[in-house]
């Protein structure tokens, strides 16, 4: 009998450390800090803990990394009219063919090349823009769109935006691509 007496408390202790291992980790805390206690799924903190009246943004870091203001930056650009396309004749023949790949997907952050910071970032773009278009007007609702879709979703200060107009689309460029009417059937 003296064996069963020993052994019961050790099942009984055994059971309960595997009820704490799988509660939540909020109940967890709180049976670890009063465990005669039943657990009530929140977690109090004494006065004077390290951290407790500090906001949560102060304790850790934030990174952004390049590619994230990089497809901001180039969204934001394309949303303006009067942008037809971005980045060099290289890069858009192959944007072009990948754009036509079943599953494929348009790379948006062609044409743009940002550096960034902890609390700012310098972004540069080329712009193809379509012909008729004012291009100072083009570029000055591109740099302000770019700013505010920059700086509200990533909190960064923008502390400049280059604009390269490195071509114009011509309304007849699109009949190039060998969809003219043929004159031989």
């Amino acid at each position: 009998m003296t064996t069963q007496q020993t052994e019961q408390p050790e099942q009984t202790e055994q059971a309960q450390q595997n009820q704490r291992r799988s509660a939540p980790v909020s109940q967890r805390a709180s049976r670890a800090q009063q465990p005669d206690k039943p657990a009530t799924g929140t977690t109090e903190v004494a006065q004077g803990a390290s951290g407790a009246d500090q906001p949560a943004p102060t304790r850790g870091k934030t990174s952004i990394a390049d590619v994230v203001v990089v497809k901001i930056a180039g969204i934001a650009a394309r949303e303006i009219p009067g942008v037809y396309d971005m980045g060099g004749g290289l890069s858009r023949t192959i944007g072009a063919v990948r754009d036509r790949v079943p599953g494929g997907r348009p790379n948006v952050g062609r044409g743009v090349k940002v550096e960034v910071g902890e609390r700012q970032t310098a972004i540069d773009l080329e712009l193809v823009v379509d012909y008729g278009v004012s291009i100072t007007d083009v570029a000055a609702d591109v740099r302000e769109n770019v700013i505010g879709a920059v700086e509200r979703i990533t909190g960064l200060e923008v502390v400049e935006v280059n604009i390269a107009v490195i071509d114009v689309h011509l309304p007849e460029d699109d009949t190039e691509d060998g969809s003219a009417d043929s004159r031989v059937e």
